[in-house]
């Protein structure tokens, strides 16, 4: 490169011997300088913040596809290519402030993430069984993982830290159970919500572990921490969920709004959890867990989150711990070795001991314990946080970093081919099950008729819908006319396309498959028992309106006519608040309905509304 510009500037000399203008010499050496500015901005390590955005763009996109083509976790190809590009391998980046902001940024996101996604329905439902196997897959790790750290030459705040590196666990193959149907399954849920106790142990352990490293572990620091933190955790707990149901009560139209909403709230209480003298992360946990509710996972706004944090955030995140790995740790030595050979085996061992501990405690079959050891052994989130905390607290060395690292890249692999193997077999053994009219598929048909209330229909579906179903929602208008060729019914076509158009952005914002209807008919409960009878719909919503219409009048004869020709369950909502600031469901029965032909249909459908 230096001699390409002694070069070109040696040709601007010559020029100005040979007598060239004084205008052609100016051309020139303007154009030296700016090829000089370009083969500076091209050199290394790269700084131009374009080309950095660029490079890293082309990784997250490219990087993860082939890493899956090998069945490796993409997350793994990620930290991989950081390391090869990063500071210790090519040095085509350093970890500059950037890198630094978008990790961080990445890390309280993936954090944030994992607090939402927690099933706190399914905690609630089997909590005994998911304290017991909370505390079991958290206790059995904790105190091995520590003779293990002590074993390896570290000292007691370093072991307790990477012992709870091997506590927590990642719920990275849950996807897998749920494609294959058993999501439900008492296995399934008991594990996933014991997630919830052994995460938040392992970053309460953080916390601690990192709050001593700057001062001593006397009276004082205890008093403070638990007060702070006690402070703390009451104000985010009971203080956001309220301060969310109130936004998304009065600005809960926007989704830009909704989605910025969400982001002040995951920052803010990143900032508390400092000011309370704890890691950020921990701030980022439990605002995933306080509005957990109020984000239902099927929703547009659930599926922004998990858009741009799969996209941008977290990929980051994964690319900056990537950076601090330094492989030539591993070259001539052997301590490094034992520590990743050991980090490695004891987590597998100690989530293998806790699920055959907990099988054996409630009678699973053997099929269940595998399946919990599957969920439980990848590690991936709080492990990745961990070890980057314990990194930068100087509590961890290189050894341990990339220990975690091939960690993640064992456990990872392990936990979705177990949860595979035996996860079919235990989908398999259900299919034989003795078939139920209440198991049977569910579809969801909507008669729309007023623009106004058809995106909050569309949310009420998404509320009953079945989340493991593959089903699409059929939103349908009915177009009054005497029949098929009626030529006046065409403008009012039209207009019943333009709304279910929206229908269809509204429900692709949520990533659930829609197949618009119209039909025209001289009855509107005749074209809905028509569509009905075509789509075999098993559930038709409808809108309430408090007075008569000409047009869908539910109050009178109408809805009286649809009970009478169909046998489908009928739900007809009149959808005021956002839904998701409901949190209580009332129930009114009349004497002997559960004789009622869909009473098992009617029961199904309010366990769902009810779970969300």
């Amino acid at each position: 490169m230096r001699s390409w510009l002694l070069s070109a500037h040696l040709a601007v000399e010559e020029r100005i011997g040979r007598g060239d203008s004084w205008q052609r010499d100016s051309e020139t050496s303007s154009r030296t300088i700016q090829f000089s500015m370009l083969a500076m901005s091209f050199g290394l390590p790269i700084t131009d913040p374009v080309m950095i955005f660029a490079l890293a763009m082309v990784v997250f996109v490219g990087v993860p596809l082939l890493f899956e083509r090998l069945r490796v976790p993409g997350i793994i190809g990620l930290i991989v290519a950081g390391a090869a590009i990063g500071p210790n391998g090519l040095a085509l980046l350093e970890r500059n402030e950037t890198i630094v902001l978008l990790g961080t940024v990445g890390l309280l996101y993936l954090m944030f993430m994992a607090g939402i996604e927690i099933d706190l329905h399914g905690f609630r439902k089997y909590r005994n069984r998911s304290i017991a196997f909370g505390g079991i897959t958290f206790l059995l790790p904790q105190l091995l993982g520590t003779g293990v750290g002590l074993a390896l030459g570290y000292g007691i705040a370093s072991s307790i830290l990477l012992a709870s590196m091997f506590a927590s666990h990642t719920l990275v193959a849950y996807p897998i159970a749920s494609r294959l149907g058993i999501a439900k399954n008492e296995a399934v849920t008991t594990t996933v919500g014991g997630t919830i106790i052994t995460d938040s142990a392992a970053l309460l352990v953080l916390a601690v572990i990192a709050s001593s490293v700057e001062g001593e572990l006397n009276a004082a620091f205890w008093l403070r921490l638990v007060v702070f933190l006690s402070l703390f955790v009451a104000v985010v707990m009971l203080g956001l969920p309220r301060l969310g149901r109130w936004f998304f009560r009065s600005h809960g139209d926007g989704a830009t709004a909704e989605y910025v909403f969400v982001l002040a709230a995951l920052f803010t209480c990143a900032v508390l959890a400092e000011v309370a003298g704890v890691e950020p992360i921990i701030g980022a946990f439990l605002a995933g867990l306080a509005i957990n509710r109020l984000i239902p996972e099927s929703g547009p706004l659930a599926n922004r989150l998990h858009f741009f944090g799969n996209a941008l955030f977290i990929p980051f995140f994964l690319f900056s711990v990537g950076m601090l790995v330094d492989v030539r740790v591993l070259a001539g030595s052997t301590q490094a070795w034992k520590v990743m050979i050991g980090m490695t085996v004891t987590v597998i061992a100690t989530k293998w001991l806790a699920a055959k501990l907990t099988q054996r405690l409630f009678g699973y079959g053997s099929e269940e314990g595998w399946m919990i050891f599957g969920l439980s052994v990848p590690q991936a989130a709080a492990t990745l946080a961990a070890a980057l905390i314990g990194y930068q607290i100087q509590l961890f060395d290189d050894a341990v970093l990339n220990g975690s690292i091939l960690m993640i890249l064992v456990t990872c692999t392990i936990g979705p081919w177990v949860v595979e193997r035996y996860g079919r077999r235990m989908a398999l053994r259900a299919e034989r099950a003795p078939y139920r009219a209440s198991e049977a598929p569910q579809r969801i048909l909507l008669a729309i008729s007023n623009p106004t209330t058809a995106e909050p229909l569309m949310d009420f579906a998404f509320l009953i819908r079945d989340p493991d179903s593959a089903e699409p929602l059929y939103p349908l208008i009915v177009v009054p006319g005497r029949g098929e060729g009626e030529e006046d019914a065409a403008p009012q076509l039209v207009a019943a396309e333009k709304l279910l158009s929206r229908t269809v952005i509204h429900a692709a914002a949520a990533e659930v498959p829609v197949v618009p209807l119209t039909r025209v008919d001289y009855n509107f409960a005749g074209g809905i028992t028509r569509a009905v009878t075509e789509t075999r719909s098993s559930t038709v919503v409808l809108g309430w309106e408090r007075r008569r219409s000409r047009r869908f009048a539910l109050s009178g004869s109408m809805l009286e006519r649809l009970i009478a020709r169909t046998q489908q369950l009928a739900l007809v909502a009149r959808v005021e608040p956002a839904l998701n600031t409901v949190h209580r469901l009332v129930l009114v029965l009349p004497p002997c309905s559960e004789r009622s032909h869909g009473f098992c249909e009617a029961v199904r459908t309010l366990k769902i509304m009810a779970n969300r």
